[in-house]
């Protein structure tokens, strides 16, 4: 092995580390979700949308959860869902 291959290997992986360190530095400054927001889909109208969370213990959490202006509330957790009665948006 000649030096101008020993060379040429020494600059094939400075310059690989160089590209995974500015990957690095690139998703460290755009934050971690930002190969998510390629990923979104562009429409912007949802049906479905998650108004609140509240978080009852470790194994539990209540939900309330907006569909075509009906607000329900959900319980989830310990391998289960229990849905409650459909409310309308506007009321309280």
């Amino acid at each position: 092995m000649d030096i101008a291959e020993f060379l040429r290997a020494i600059f094939a992986l400075a310059l690989t580390l160089g590209l995974v360190g500015l990957g690095a530095v690139v998703l460290r400054r755009y934050g971690p979700d930002a190969l998510a927001r390629f990923g979104r889909p562009m429409k912007t109208d949802r049906r479905l949308t998650v108004v609140e969370t509240l978080v009852l213990d470790p194994s539990r959490r209540l939900v309330l959860v907006a569909c075509d202006g009906e607000e329900r509330l959900l319980l989830l957790g310990e391998g289960q869902v229990v849905p409650s009665a459909a409310t309308p948006k506007g009321r309280g």
